[in-house]
């Protein structure tokens, strides 16, 4: 029986190799995130500076109908309450279309960068013979941390 447990024993007794990679941090500081980050700002600015515009135009517009309201006809002001809710309405179908398309992008290019990212991890995993990377951890010792060497990782390919 005793020997039985020492055998058991002696095989656990290796050292288990963990690390931790902090993924906010690298999603944030990394070069290949900026980059994608600075793409996708790129890609959708001029869509983002047309719909501030419509929206500055929409407020405009509301303003001075609020003002004109008492002097006014009737017809006038119909016309123009009309016009104001279509104008409302094509900004507001504008604006869910951009927030569409901009978030199908962003998921576009974050899945690539955490791909990318991903393959960096295991490749030290691999190199350095890591057991286990964790990624989310309530605690963890700074002598475990790898999210230096992956950032580095990144940055140098």
């Amino acid at each position: 029986m005793a020997l039985c447990l020492f055998a058991f024993a002696a095989s656990h007794a290796q050292e288990v190799k963990i690390g931790f990679v902090n993924s906010e941090r690298i999603m944030r500081e990394s070069a290949p995130a900026k980059s994608a980050s600075a793409k996708l700002e790129a890609e959708f600015s001029k869509r983002e500076k047309e719909l501030r515009d419509m929206q500055n135009r929409l407020k405009a517009m509301s303003d001075k109908l609020e003002k004109d309201m008492p002097v006014l006809a009737e017809s006038d002001r119909i016309k123009r309450q009309r016009e104001l809710a279509d104008y409302g309405q094509d900004f507001q179908s504008k604006n869910r279309r951009y927030r569409e398309d901009l978030m199908q992008r962003r998921n576009e290019e974050f899945a690539a960068v955490l791909d990318r990212i991903n393959k960096v991890i295991n490749n030290i995993a691999q190199s350095e013979k890591y057991d286990l990377i964790v990624q989310d951890a309530v605690y963890f010792s700074p002598k475990v941390d790898l999210t230096e060497k992956v950032l580095r990782a990144l940055g140098s390919k």
